[in-house]
């Protein structure tokens, strides 16, 4: 294959990458909307129905993938499986606070929460993985931590959600980083550890009108259904992304998501935003934007 064959080959995989990585993150960003669709249910039922349908949904992905193999593989090393229910337990806690806080109007918490993520990977990587961090990296956790104090001295109360839904996802994206596993066989079988659960909770805890699916509306059975593309479909564009860019290229649409948010919150859903709070959102942008640049600069 000549050298120009290969260039353009490398350029189509590249921009292939970038589109996938795209359209992750700006489904991951304007889920919100989706999920605002269902405000009338309990946090708790769509929860059950994120379960669900992803755990079909990735049951019929796996099937027309042809990847059985490799899942009967990961069911025989008992390790993995118990790690594997480990991070389902972070995740199922992450998805839960993510849909309660956009229902209950607390978007902005949700958007400052995925803003913070990045940092809190660099400190797990500091506190599990021995990484040093670099004079930059110590500034933008800094400023980070500044913004968080501000709300506390300010108005007396830390940003829980937005810690909690850092946190868990932080610590969520640690276990599976040690796991030697694709990513989307991981996630079917995280789904399908918390299936039991969310079925035990439909047939005998769930008692809103709602949830005999017999006799809803058609159309809102298929917003319930389609809890399980709008959470995996984002993921499925992100593994692509992940093969085809490097981790410097895809790191900078990281912000994408909770950008969406954040505009959605202010100009559409128009939630109150106190100074207090604006300011910690500035302190944590001018620590992404360092922790970004320091980033840049390292792999150049």
């Amino acid at each position: 294959m000549s050298a120009s064959a290969i260039n353009q080959l490398e350029e189509n995989s590249n921009r292939n990458g970038a589109l996938s990585a795209l359209s992750a993150y700006l489904l991951w960003g304007f889920a919100p909307i989706y999920f605002k669709l269902l405000t009338a249910i309990e946090p708790g039922e769509i929860m059950m129905h994120r379960v669900i349908w992803s755990t079909v949904f990735l049951l019929v992905m796996i099937i027309v993938m042809k990847k059985w193999s490799q899942l009967v593989a990961i069911f025989q090393q008992p390790k993995i499986l118990l790690q594997l229910s480990l991070s389902a337990s972070f995740l199922a806690v992450n998805w839960f606070l993510f849909i309660w806080a956009v229902n209950n109007n607390h978007l902005l918490d949700a958007s400052l929460g995925y803003y913070i993520n990045p940092l809190f990977n660099v400190i797990l990587g500091m506190i599990f993985f021995h990484e040093r961090l670099r004079r930059n990296q110590l500034i933008a956790v800094g400023l980070a931590l500044v913004g968080v104090l501000v709300q506390l001295i300010a108005l007396g109360t830390l940003p829980i959600i937005s810690l909690a839904l850092a946190s868990t996802f932080a610590i969520y994206g640690l276990i599976r980083k040690k796991l030697p596993i694709n990513s989307f066989i991981g996630l079917f079988i995280e789904s399908l550890m918390m299936l039991p659960i969310a079925l035990i909770y439909w047939f005998f805890f769930v008692e809103s009108s709602t949830s005999n699916m017999a006799i809803n509306a058609a159309s809102l059975n298929f917003t319930l259904i389609m809890a399980g593309i709008v959470t995996t479909a984002p993921l499925l564009f992100f593994t692509i992304a992940a093969k085809r860019l490097a981790l410097s290229t895809l790191g900078f649409f990281q912000y994408l998501g909770p950008s969406i948010m954040f505009l959605l919150a202010t100009f559409y859903y128009q939630e109150t935003m106190k100074s207090a709070e604006l300011i910690t959102f500035v302190f944590i942008w001018a620590a992404l934007a360092l922790y970004s640049l320091d980033s840049f600069k390292k792999r150049t």
